[in-house]
């Protein structure tokens, strides 16, 4: 058995304390200081992550908008250079194979980032769907190292360090632009809920980089962040999280993101006919918030239970809210207990505890 892959940054994380695990064959910092302190360093001030697992594939060419058109879910073509769009990829069956994030970055390029766990099978897909198209399919992840930072502070911290008028970057967009004197991808998107950006660097300079950020955050309530808190951030921000919100077995109406399918753009996309048909039944099942004031939280996999205790449902993701101060999670449920006050119950280890069905997010930041 291989060994995990470490990233360019592995030895900045190891002076820094932190604690690692194995995630997606990559050995990853889960925490540094503690779960709660970096979850509220990123609602307060800002926290600083390192995302170099994750995968990118360029697609590149003449009908690269095209070939993309038919591989996503999204309207590819109507992206315009610059800006950046959430999107999935799914199966012939409308399933989500995974969430995506694209960025055009010219007229004929496109940089797809795919979820760490389904890098390869993400870069596979797209290599088949495009290959009846005019353009070229490069899995291109071992080019780029991946630095986020994420939180209220996170304009103050990079403004002094590029060049780039971060008040023109508007949510969703990716520009080129030097971070420190050193060439970046600068992306205006994150999965915390809160303001940031993501620089998408050289290997080779992503020590520079993050020094540079840290420095420039010693004054800004700066603190290096690992997996733990970041799963926490997203919980509270209602984002899906892979294997949990969204599966093969699971198409993007069941998450209430019907929304990033484009079932009248002209492409005949993989996954169509299946997600129209879906689209005009809602589904059985559909994801809620939950949340509790009783101590015990919600965990990925308990069952969920309507007030006479028949099972409704299961949780997928589940933590006490260290923002809200009080334990949160979400369901998918039958859709006639997913209203908002809907009283249910949990089966936390045997205990049925009473939870409340709540509209997603429990968590959105002031604008």
């Amino acid at each position: 058995m291989s060994s995990p892959r470490q990233t360019p940054l592995h030895a900045v994380h190891e002076s820094l304390g932190a604690t690692f695990t194995e995630f997606a064959g990559w050995q990853m910092p889960l925490r540094y200081s503690g779960d709660t302190a970096e979850h509220n360093a990123v609602r307060t001030g800002a926290g600083l992550f390192d995302l170099t697992h994750m995968g990118e594939i360029l697609i590149s060419g003449r009908q690269a908008a095209e070939a993309l058109d038919h591989a996503l879910v999204a309207n590819a073509s109507a992206i315009t250079p610059g800006r950046a769009r959430y999107t999935m990829i799914c199966n012939d069956s409308g399933g989500v194979l995974d969430d995506l994030i694209v960025y055009r970055l010219a007229e004929q390029e496109f940089l797809v980032v795919a979820n760490a766990a389904n890098a390869a099978v993400v870069s596979a897909e797209l290599a088949e769907r495009v290959s009846g198209f005019d353009a070229k399919h490069a899995d291109v992840s071992d080019d780029y190292a991946l630095i986020a930072v994420q939180g209220p502070n996170a304009v103050a911290i990079l403004a002094p360090l590029t060049d780039t008028d971060l008040s023109t970057v508007k949510y969703y967009a990716g520009y080129r632009a030097t971070v420190a004197g050193k060439d970046v991808l600068l992306a205006r998107t994150g999965y915390t809920g809160e303001d940031g950006f993501e620089l998408f660097t050289a290997p080779g300079d992503a020590v520079a980089v993050w020094q540079a950020l840290s420095e420039s955050g010693a004054e800004h309530d700066l603190q290096p962040a690992g997996l733990s808190c970041r799963d926490t951030l997203r919980l509270e921000a209602g984002m899906p999280l892979y294997g949990n919100e969204l599966s093969a077995d699971l198409t993007p109406y069941h998450a209430n993101l019907g929304r990033v399918v484009k079932l009248d753009k002209d492409a005949d996309f993989v996954g169509k006919s299946a997600l129209a048909a879906v689209a005009e039944k809602p589904t059985e099942r559909t994801l809620v918030g939950l949340t509790t004031d009783q101590r015990r939280a919600p965990r990925h996999g308990y069952r969920v239970l309507d007030a006479d205790g028949a099972e409704i449902g299961e949780v997928t993701s589940g933590a006490p809210s260290p923002t809200l101060g009080h334990p949160i999670g979400m369901a998918y449920v039958d859709r006639e207990h997913s209203e908002p006050g809907t009283a249910l119950q949990v089966d936390i280890r045997g205990r049925n505890v009473a939870v409340q069905v709540v509209e997603l997010p429990f968590y959105r930041r002031n604008a």
